[in-house]
């Protein structure tokens, strides 16, 4: 299985442009599978990740 490597910054990213079109497409789910799988993300991040999958769970973002 091939290796995912989170880019510095991405989380925020992905949270900016999911508050920005209220979707998550394809990349954006990468980008958060990568960034669960990894172990030293920081606890800002892991609240972000979690503030976006609550928003999909209640309906706020759609998945494109």
């Amino acid at each position: 299985m091939p290796q995912l490597q989170l880019l510095p910054g991405s989380i925020s990213a992905i949270l900016a442009d999911a508050a920005e079109t209220k979707t998550l497409t394809k990349s954006d789910r990468y980008g958060l599978l990568a960034a669960i799988l990894d172990d030293t993300i920081e606890d800002d991040e892991r609240r972000a990740i979690d503030r976006i999958l609550r928003s999909v769970h209640r309906g706020r973002l759609s998945i494109a």
